[in-house]
């Protein structure tokens, strides 16, 4: 990796691109409805978030969420109280994470190889699916990836300086560790911590670790990431080992959650979501390289290999799990193409914008497919229909589903209630949306009422300002009687009780309404 210094006008065509990039981005996560459910999910939590005032408890439909670490929904409620309620303005949190993660593989990369390798990697990763689409996807992955990759790019920079790490770079790791474990819990420390040791290990520099600046690092790192643990413990004593236990650790090592996938799940999802880049990656000689660049590449590769493990161990496998080592893969594969291109002067120059194009059509594309297909399961029709007749003191029941998507798009602030047989689900539901309810009901007494069994409807169809919400696929004869169908929406039917107030159609409007 021969490292090249070009102009200050190179160096500033490279910050365009990354803010071309990013536009890019922007522009995509602008285009398509809530996907759910996790969309829907996590857009609620940081709308109710917002609305309701508590910040200190995620909340799905009022109850508590402790699947995970509370900054994605600090960051969306911020987001949606800057730019207000709707989709492009939750998915600037995963889409300000990510490009930071672009800026600082470029950061990495201009140190490592200089500026045309760093403007390289940065077209690579910038016009992957895996910051096109995983850059405007609202869930933790964006979030923690990013900061997995300051993380180790700070720690290892630090490494490298001497015999001495360097202590602003350390710091920076720490707390970047401190927000990777406020995003999505122990792997934003325990993922960084795992390809450094064994990297430090390999390149026999495992001493260094003695000489960090622990003090002062761990200081920071509790400063940023335990409070809000130790309040929300204080408050709710059985919360962390629900999140670290049941949520990290169980599914981590057990088989009876959703998504069980062979364990070749993840490689596929690498060529997924760094096509056609990724196809430059090849093995290196490190026998002919410098000791520098020896110990540069053996990170990349120990990156990649040892995150791509730690995560096909569970049987349950998300793509976005992977997204934590797309900068070193970025960072490969441009190596690779810059390798490829020696002695290869036949070749256009224009193969690497060309490929560009390519990539970012293909985003283009993959977000226009994931849009249509969210649209046959959302709920926005209705929500619109009910936004606009409802009241904010009505109620609005729900049976037989849960539409995530529904209070988002209605702006409601009055929990909905949720019909099911629950005693029977809590003997049965396997990792379902039921569950996702009921536990989080068990944090809360209050929050229990919100689930309710089928016979209240009978009663609520004869008082006024109710609304009841099932799944258009249910066939009439199983629909309770005494309410009055107002909308047949694609997924959703919306109906109301059969008596009205005149009070209730004097106020009526949620938030959510576009007259």
């Amino acid at each position: 990796m021969k490292k090249t210094n070009l102009s200050s006008a190179s160096a500033s065509a490279s910050w365009l691109l990354l803010a071309m990039l990013w536009g890019v981005l922007l522009l995509l996560a602008a285009w398509r409805p809530l996907a759910l459910p996790d969309e829907g999910r996590y857009g609620e939590i940081g709308r109710w978030m917002l609305v309701s005032g508590d910040w200190l408890t995620p909340r799905l439909n009022g109850i508590p969420f402790f699947h995970k670490p509370p900054l994605l929904h600090w960051l969306e409620a911020i987001a949606m109280s800057l730019f207000g309620v709707h989709a492009w303005a939750v998915r600037l949190v995963p889409a300000l994470h990510a490009g930071l993660m672009l800026m600082a593989l470029y950061l990495a990369a201009r140190h490592i190889g200089g500026e045309r390798l760093a403007q390289r990697a940065a077209l690579m990763l910038g016009t992957s699916l895996s910051f096109l689409i995983g850059g405007q996807y609202i869930n933790h992955d964006m979030l923690v990836a990013c900061w997995i990759g300051v993380a180790i790019w700070s720690f290892a920079a630090s490494f490298m300086q001497g015999e001495q790490p360097d202590v602003r770079l350390a710091l920076i790791g720490f707390a970047a560790c401190a927000l990777g474990v406020l995003s999505k819990g122990m792997i934003g420390f325990a993922l960084p911590g795992l390809v450094l040791l064994i990297w430090l290990i390999w390149t026999r520099q495992l001493r260094k670790i003695a000489r960090l600046p622990w003090l002062r690092g761990l200081a920071l790192f509790g400063v940023l990431a335990l409070p809000w643990f130790v309040l929300v413990h204080q408050q709710f004593p059985e919360v962390l080992n629900y999140m670290f236990g049941t949520q990290q650790v169980s599914r981590f090592t057990g088989t009876t959650f959703n998504n069980t996938r062979a364990w070749w799940f993840y490689l596929a999802c690498l060529l997924l979501l760094m096509f056609p880049w990724i196809l430059f990656i090849r093995p290196t000689r490190f026998a002919a390289l410098e000791a520098r660049d020896k110990a540069w590449l053996a990170l990349l590769w120990i990156w990649v290999v040892a995150i791509v493990v730690f995560f096909s161990i569970p049987a349950s496998k998300i793509i976005g799990y992977v997204l934590p080592v797309m900068p070193a893969l970025a960072l490969l594969a441009a190596i690779g193409y810059g390798e490829w291109m020696k002695n290869k002067d036949h070749i256009s120059r224009r193969l690497l914008p060309s490929l560009a194009l390519l990539a970012v059509l293909t985003g283009v594309g993959a977000t226009v497919v994931a849009g249509r297909f969210s649209l046959k399961q959302t709920s926005s029709d209705v929500a619109q229909t009910l936004a606009c007749e409802a009241s904010p003191q009505d109620t609005v029941y729900v049976l037989d589903g849960f539409p995530y998507d529904l209070p988002f798009y209605t702006g409601a602030t009055k929990p909905m209630i949720i019909l099911q047989d629950w005693e029977e689900d809590r003997r049965s539901a396997g990792d379902s949306w039921q569950r996702e309810l009921f536990e989080g009901a068990n944090f809360d007494a209050s929050a229990g009422s919100i689930l309710q069994e089928p016979g209240v409807l009978t009663a609520a169809a004869q008082s006024p300002g109710n609304w009841l919400v099932l799944p258009s696929a249910m066939p009439h004869a199983n629909r309770p009687a005494g309410w009055t169908t107002v909308q047949e929406g694609v997924n959703w039917t919306l109906l109301r009780s059969a008596s009205k107030s005149t009070e209730a159609t004097q106020h009526k409007g949620l938030a959510g309404c576009k007259h």
